[in-house]
C-alpha cells in the first residue's frame, strides 16, 4: 500500500528531509499590508522573510492556512492518485483551523475520489486520516518523523494511526521567546491572554525569559531564567536529562528563528547533541517556519520530544 504523509508548514523539519521522504506540505500565507509571503518550507521564502524585513513588522501580520476547498483540491487533484492512504498531521487544533479544515475536507474527498482514481487507472479504495498533533513547531516534527519511520517499517494504516495518536498525546513541545512584548502583541491579536501586560513588562525590565510548554493542545509557562541564553541552556539541559531517562521515540527536534549558526552557539546546545548521539536519539535541526516566527518572534528556540509524563526539570 502506498502511504502518503502531509504536514502543514508550521511543522519544523528541514526542507531536505521533507523532500527526501516525499512529505507534502500544506502552505500558510502570511499577509502584511500589501505584501504576501507563502510559507511552504521553501528556504527562499524563509530568506525573503528576513531580506524584506517581515520579521521587524510582523506583529500585525495575518496568517491564512489552506481552506477546506484548497485541501480538497490538493487531494482530489493529486494525492488520491499518488497514494492509497494519506495521513494528514496538523498543528494543534487549539491554535489553528487547519485540523478543522482538513477534517471537513476529508468528507468530500472520501465521497468523490472513486471516479478520479478509476480515470487514472488506479485500483482499490483510498483512505485519509487527519491527526491533530496537539502541538506546534518543532514538536510537530516528532509525530511526522514517526510517521515516516512507521511507513518504512511497513505498518498498516490502522497500526500507524494508533501509534501516531499515542505519540501525539505524549509529545512535549517547548519554546523560549526572545521578546515578550512581541509575543504578547501576537497572542492578544489572536484573543489569547496567556501572556499579560505585567509579565511582559517585568520580563523585559528584568530580562526574565519564560520557558513555555505545549502539550495536548494546552500551552503555558513551566520555567524562567534571567536572560535568553540562560533560559535556552535550562531547556537544553532538561531535554538532555529526558534523553538519558529514555524517550518514547528515538527523536528530538529543535528549530530556531534565525541562522542555525546562532543556535549552535547557545550554551548547552552542543552537550544536548552529544547526549542524543550517545543514546541513539536522532537529532533533527531546522530553521523555524515563517509562521512560527510571525507568531512567537524571531530568534526564538523551539524543541520537541515524546516521553512518559513528567514535570519540567524532573
Amino acid at each position: 500500500m502506498r502511504i502518503g504523509i502531509v504536514v502543514d508548514s508550521a511543522c519544523d523539519l528541514a526542507a531536505d528531509y521533507l523532500r527526501q521522504h516525499a512529505v507534502t506540505v500544506l502552505p500558510i500565507r502570511i499577509h502584511l499590508g500589501d505584501d504576501t509571503l507563502v510559507d511552504d518550507r521553501d528556504p527562499l521564502a524563509w530568506q525573503r522573510f528576513f531580506a524584506e524585513g517581515f520579521g521587524t513588522r510582523s506583529q500585525a501580520a495575518e496568517t491564512e492556512p489552506y481552506s477546506i476547498e484548497q485541501v480538497r483540491n490538493l487531494f482530489l487533484g493529486r494525492l488520491v492518485k499518488d497514494y492509497d492512504c494519506v495521513f494528514c498531521l496538523t498543528i494543534t487544533a487549539t491554535r489553528s483551523p487547519i485540523y478543522h479544515n482538513a477534517s471537513q475536507a476529508s468528507f468530500s474527498i472520501l465521497k468523490d475520489y472513486r471516479p478520479i482514481r478509476q480515470a487514472a487507472g488506479v485500483p482499490g479504495p483510498f483512505l485519509m486520516r487527519v491527526i491533530d498533533t496537539e502541538n506546534l513547531f518543532a514538536a510537530q516534527g516528532v509525530t511526522a518523523v514517526e510517521a515516516v519511520r512507521l511507513r518504512v517499517a511497513g505498518l498498516n494504516p490502522g497500526q500507524m494511526r494508533e501509534r501516531l495518536e499515542t505519540i501525539a498525546r505524549s509529545t512535549y513541545g517547548y519554546v523560549v521567546p526572545r521578546d515578550l512584548f512581541y509575543l504578547r502583541a501576537r497572542t492578544q491579536k489572536r484573543g489569547d491572554r496567556s501572556v499579560g501586560w505585567l509579565s511582559a513588562t517585568l520580563g523585559s525590565a528584568l530580562d526574565i525569559k519564560p520557558i513555555l510548554r505545549a502539550r495536548r493542545g494546552e500551552t503555558g509557562p513551566v520555567g524562567k531564567a534571567r536572560g535568553f541564553e540562560a533560559a535556552a541552556q535550562m531547556l537544553f539541559d532538561h531535554a538532555a536529562a529526558r534523553v538519558r531517562a529514555g524517550l518514547l521515540t528515538p527523536t528530538l527536534c529543535v528549530s530556531y528563528g534565525g541562522e542555525l549558526s546562532e543556535l549552535a552557539a547557545l550554551p548547552g546546545y552542543a552537550a544536548l547533541r552529544e547526549t542524543c548521539a550517545g543514546h541513539g536519539v536522532e537529532y533533527f535541526e531546522s530553521p523555524m517556519s515563517v509562521t512560527g516566527m510571525v507568531n512567537i518572534g524571531t530568534g526564538a528556540v523551539a524543541l520537541g520530544y515524546a516521553a512518559e509524563e513528567h514535570a519540567f526539570g524532573g
